[in-house]
């Protein structure tokens, strides 16, 4: 039986799958996201084993999604310097002959949510994922929207919050953008404490949930999707989404017409296998096109 491969690769692990028509996975394995010597050939290896028709990768970034660019399928200015403008699609295609597909990881998330998850019913959405740093992608009609290359979501700017302005922020690119605020390592630089030690009624929070309402109120304005999910490590914390809600609701201050905001900003439903179920979906469709 033919298979589908998919590679989620982010700042901290690649999970490397295959799956079948159905977008089932029947295996899988998670590999340390250290430098393309080591990571690579461990990826390579496991779908070695495996008879597979194509692979869907999602990928951080910034990555290089045009494909008539010299260098389609890399990955570019990445803060992670042993990736810096490393050819991703070029490596894996030396060793497999098969459609490949390439976006970002934050639409691999999307796209396994359009297809199986809490946006399967809607037409249009954004997914914020906030972890080690923050990306967002938009779907209009089952397509992705991009550019003159993807959205960077996570590099907005935001408003500072009023009892944040000592605090100056940890994106090596612009300092007090949207990840250089709320990311995971942000809140912890902040805090000088790992988030998960922090009190659920620490400050710390109001002010993270703050930056997170900005982007879905931004998004909102510019976008206007019928869903807004936001995932990553970061809104594992319960109560976050919460904070998110209510100031969300007093930044809109009622001027445009939205659901109720517990409706209209959710979490995803796929039990982190969003961004595999989509890669595994891409992949089909190359199959298909």
């Amino acid at each position: 039986m033919k298979l589908l491969g998919a590679i989620e690769a982010g700042g901290t692990k690649f999970v490397c799958a295959v799956g079948d028509d159905s977008l089932s996975v029947i295996e899988r394995v998670s590999i340390p996201t250290t430098v393309p010597t080591e990571t690579m050939p461990k990826v390579i290896e496991f779908f070695k084993k495996h008879d597979i028709a194509s692979i869907g990768i999602g990928s951080f970034g910034p990555i290089d999604i045009n494909k008539e660019s010299d260098t389609y399928g890399f990955i570019t200015s990445t803060p992670k310097t042993a990736w810096k403008n490393y050819d991703f699609v070029g490596t894996i295609k030396k060793v497999f002959d098969v459609p490949v597909a390439f976006t970002t990881d934050v639409n691999t998330s999307l796209y396994g949510e359009f297809k199986k998850g809490i946006a399967k019913d809607v037409n249009s959405a954004v997914y914020y994922t906030i972890g080690t740093g923050i990306g967002g992608g938009a779907m209009v009609g089952g397509k992705f929207v991009q550019g003159l290359s993807h959205p960077e979501m996570g590099h907005m700017s935001v408003k500072i919050h009023e009892d944040d302005h000592d605090f100056a922020g940890n994106c090596p690119f612009h300092a007090t953008c949207l990840e250089g605020l709320a990311s995971g390592p942000a809140i912890e630089k902040r805090a000088g404490i790992s988030a998960k030690d922090i009190k659920e009624d620490s400050n710390d929070w109001n002010i993270v949930a703050y930056y997170i309402a900005q982007a879905a109120l931004n998004t909102a304005l510019m976008l206007s999707p019928e869903k807004i999910i936001f995932g990553g490590g970061v809104m594992h914390q319960t109560h976050l989404l919460q904070k998110v809600h209510a100031q969300f609701e007093a930044l809109n201050n009622n001027y445009i017409a939205l659901p109720p905001a517990e409706k209209y900003i959710v979490k995803p439903s796929l039990n982190d296998d969003q961004g595999i179920i989509g890669c595994l979906a891409l992949a089909q469709n190359e199959i298909k096109e």
